[in-house]
């Protein structure tokens, strides 16, 4: 149980005696715009350099020290392995004569493909704990040509977004040809066995291959049984310049697909007639100001997934002879819910968002409303789809007291059965999540998910994690967490505000917080706490707040606007340096949503008053623990590597400031369970003790 008892002895002598590493300090400067910009710790991006893995092992041995004399640590972790230790699948799909499914037993690093035939004993498809010793090589894709005979598999090493791409032969689990290695970022699209389509950049020659920038996207088709340096350049390249090109084929092989951005949102759509021999590439749109996806097709007909007048999207038909916009013609109109779709069973299923939750319809291939999906409570829903023949699918739901089911829907009828339920150490009758609207700064009304133990007392002591994203159209839905179930239990509170930013309602809202409008995502994250204190759920002394990615730095900006707003704070992979963000990988990706230094000295300006390394002064901080990893490739650990340096150095209060650096790790995905054990058992024990509530 946890108990309210002050700050403890531990905590202050520890905070009195932190003996952080002397970080040195270099004179590099920018200048942007006539404004000299200071760098003092530019050094700590060369992440192959022996002072800064000496930096990154000095820091790690001050944090896991803190951390190892907190009492009731082991305590926490011993609850998470409790708590994780139940069966788990995916949902089932059929390909050829088998059925594939992911399960772990319970504490498995990783889950295991499994598969069976015709309800027989199920066996061993492919066990990613093999891969590596430690757990931490990944299965990160598996795609199967159509008649299922065939298998690529994407495997992650350490955490890295550069994948390898393994083939097999089903009928016997053998590999074909060799290993394609260096793919980042892409999908798998297999041509009927003769081979798949695929995407990549050129890994960088000189510097890391980490951190190295990543600029153009490159589709290659792959021959089996040919090698990969004779693979055929499809898209981009020279000839067309993308930063990212995707592709996949329709159900029945006909049309090829290619969609092509320079960033994060909107994207160019060409599509190419696979039945007509040396067909040529069609463009269907040739700008990159909305978003559009080939969802289906008969015969000649496309369905085009879009958001081109429709900032919530809609779904149109097109025939491919005349396939421009000025051709469409509406299927499923927008309405005022933000709409996503896939397909199935030769349907159309219309997953909506109502303010964060899921509602879903099925129409049929001419626009026709035939089912209202019945789900078994306000939450979410997702994975509908299958294939064209199938009589049933299967869907996930989840909320954030309702662990993730796995119901069989029948596509004729439109009935939904219980198909695998976890057996989780949980009892979700205890617990309640409510939906509250507040105004942030401009008035603008905000929803915000708050969940905690029925009874509570709204004292104003009650621990509370705020967590939010708000950014790239990413829309934050109801999900469970069993890591959570350790605050909830324990009589704390979570929160989870949709800001500005994300895709909840639709495209403007996504708008409403990038570029010259992104502090409209901090002001709508500190009006939820100030909302959270003015109500008495929490106070300033029991408010931890966390984000990780975006998130990262919605925490770093939140830190140095309002230092006095919570006790304790958690970035996680965060983009923290907003004015090099675009040298690193494929961070030029993200200047839609955040603009870019050298766009203009408007946009310089802007990027440079709320950039969280840039804006540390020296304060009374709460006591901070960034989290990143050595193999994060996305958003490189330089962003906090400079962060928590310049935050040691600018702490005037008796807080901690720690940086938890994990080690062959990266973004976040492929994480062994133990990782996410020990990071999880790390974050809560941290905020307890600084909080001074006893565990």
């Amino acid at each position: 149980m946890l108990a309210i008892i002050g700050s403890s002895a531990f905590a202050q002598n520890m905070i009195k005696t932190l003996p952080y590493p002397v970080t040195r300090k270099v004179d590099t400067v920018n200048t942007y715009f006539g404004t000299t910009v200071p760098d003092p710790y530019r050094w700590l991006e060369n992440d192959r350099a022996e002072d800064t893995k000496a930096w990154v092992q000095a820091e790690n041995k001050v944090t896991h020290a803190y951390l190892d004399q907190i009492p009731f640590r082991n305590a926490i972790r011993q609850r998470l392995e409790v708590l994780l230790n139940y069966e788990k699948f995916s949902a089932p799909s059929k390909q050829g004569e088998w059925t594939y499914y992911s399960r772990n037993s319970g504490l498995q690093s990783q889950s295991v493909v499994y598969r069976q035939k015709n309800g027989g004993a199920p066996e061993v498809f492919l066990d990613p704990n093999k891969f590596s010793k430690d757990g931490t090589t990944s299965l990160q894709g598996l795609d199967f040509s159509k008649d299922g005979s065939l298998s690529a598999y994407q495997i992650s090493e350490g955490g890295s977004d550069w994948r390898k791409v393994i083939v097999l032969n089903t009928k016997d689990i053998t590999q074909v040809g060799d290993t394609l290695r260096n793919v980042k970022f892409s999908g798998i699209a297999w041509k009927g066995n003769d081979g798949f389509y695929y995407s990549s950049y050129d890994k960088p020659k000189e510097g890391s291959q980490l951190s190295g920038m990543t600029q153009y996207h490159k589709l290659y088709y792959h021959k089996l049984g040919t090698s990969q340096s004779t693979d055929k350049l499809i898209f981009g390249g020279k000839q067309t310049q993308r930063r990212y090109i995707g592709a996949y084929l329709t159900e029945d092989e006909r049309f090829l697909v290619i969609t092509a951005a320079n960033s994060t949102t909107g994207n160019e759509l060409y599509v190419q007639d696979l039945s007509q021999p040396n067909s040529a590439i069609v463009t269907v749109v040739n700008n990159f100001d909305n978003e559009h996806n080939v969802i289906d097709n008969v015969g000649s007909k496309l369905y085009i997934y879009t958001n081109l007048y429709a900032p919530n999207h809609r779904v149109v038909t097109v025939d491919f002879a005349n396939p421009k916009p000025n051709n469409w013609k509406d299927l499923i109109p927008q309405t005022k819910n933000a709409l996503s779709v896939s397909t199935g069973g030769g349907k159309i299923f219309a997953e909506y968002l109502q303010d964060a939750t899921s509602l879903v319809q099925q129409y049929d291939m001419n626009g026709k409303l035939e089912h209202n999906i019945a789900l078994p409570a306000v939450g979410t829903a997702s994975g509908f789809g299958s294939k064209k023949d199938e009589k049933e699918m299967y869907y996930t739901f989840t909320n954030y007291v309702y662990p993730p089911t796995i119901f069989k829907y029948d596509i004729t009828t439109g009935a939904s059965t219980v198909f695998k339920k976890p057996d989780v150490k949980f009892d979700p009758t205890l617990y309640e999540s409510k939906q509250v609207f507040y105004k942030s700064k401009d008035g603008t009304s905000i929803p915000m998910v708050i969940t905690y133990k029925k009874g509570t007392v709204m004292n104003g002591h009650n621990p509370t994690m705020l967590y939010a994203y708000g950014g790239f159209g990413v829309s934050l839905t109801p999900a469970f967490s069993t890591s959570n179930i350790v605050l909830l239990e324990h009589g704390g509170i979570y929160a989870v505000p949709n800001l500005r930013g994300g895709g909840e309602y639709g495209e403007t809202w996504h708008r409403a917080g990038i570029k010259l409008k992104k502090q409209n995502v901090f002001d709508d994250f500190i009006a939820a706490a100030e909302y959270l204190i003015k109500n008495k759920y929490t106070s300033k002394d029991y408010l931890a707040i966390s984000g990780g990615s975006n998130g990262g730095l919605l925490i770093g900006a939140t830190m140095t606007q309002r230092p006095d707003l919570c006790k304790v704070a958690f970035p996680a992979v965060g983009v923290m340096d907003m004015l090099r963000y675009n040298k690193f990988t494929a961070g030029a990706g993200w200047a839609y949503d955040y603009g870019t230094a050298e766009d203009n000295a408007e946009m310089f300006n802007y990027l440079y008053h709320y950039s969280p390394y840039h804006n540390i002064k020296p304060a009374n901080y709460p006591a901070t623990m960034v989290t990143t990893a050595d193999h994060d490739d996305r958003v490189v650990p330089a962003h906090s590597f400079k962060f928590a340096a310049r935050l040691q150095e600018m702490q005037r209060g008796p807080a901690p400031v720690l940086i938890r650096i994990e080690t062959n790790a990266g973004h976040g995905a492929g994480q062994s369970t133990q990782q996410v054990i020990n990071q999880q058992a790390d974050k809560w024990a941290f905020m307890f003790e600084n909080m001074g509530v006893k565990w």
